[in-house]
């Protein structure tokens, strides 16, 4: 139904024609009826999510990962709360879990950049989907960083990658993992404790990158 698309440098496909003035909420709902129309959300938000998964899992499996979040989406459309005009967040929780199917993977990678201080992502998946984020790297070790994260629970991890790779508020985190505010709010601190434990100049990066959305 909705095949993946690797962005490319020369841009995406055109979407298909859809009336400028639909939000997203609304694109799904006319799609229960026009299921064609749902790609335009494929085409509005996959290239957001496939760098967010890229930098996690790599390239390889970011467009396996991409294109089974929206093909659950399409299943689930019919369950969509048509209250949330922007669908980014629904779509992150999606992934979220697609994500968590991977969890080896994503561990192992994390283990090698630990241990040889070679990014095995940064290798397949391009200079724009680094496995570490660049503003961390700039002042930061990255096989630190890959250690410290792969010390975190999978839930921490969720949330401070979401709120730092994803730039989601904590609002929409906690509609992307479907948890409760208070509870982003302490894991997202849980996590940056073993962050700044584990590398202490990581520590103002991520607070700039996290408390601007509190």
């Amino acid at each position: 139904m909705i095949a993946p698309i690797r962005p490319s440098p020369d841009g995406p496909p055109s979407p298909p024609p859809v009336p400028d003035a639909l939000d997203d909420a609304q694109l799904i709902v006319r799609s229960q009826e026009e299921p064609e129309l749902f790609a335009q959300l494929y085409h509005r938000h996959a290239a957001e999510l496939y760098r967010y998964v890229a930098r996690r899992l790599g390239a390889v499996l970011a467009d396996d990962v991409v294109g089974e979040t929206f093909l659950i989406a399409f299943r689930r459309r019919s369950r969509y709360d048509r209250t949330r005009p922007k669908a980014l967040p629904w779509l992150y929780g999606i992934a979220a879990n697609v994500i968590s199917q991977h969890r080896r993977s994503e561990l192992r990678a994390y283990r090698a950049f630990a241990r040889t201080g070679v990014d095995p992502l940064a290798r397949t998946s391009g200079s724009d989907t680094d496995a570490v984020d660049g503003k961390v790297t700039a002042q930061a070790s990255g096989p630190a960083i890959a250690a410290a994260l792969r010390s975190l629970s999978e839930g921490d991890r969720h949330v401070l990658l979401l709120i730092a790779w994803a730039d989601l508020s904590y609002d929409e985190t906690a509609e992307a993992l479907r948890i409760p505010l208070g509870t982003v709010r302490s894991r997202l601190n849980r996590a940056r404790r073993k962050m700044r434990a584990a590398l202490p100049d990581l520590d103002p990066i991520l607070a700039q990158e996290t408390h601007r959305h509190g």
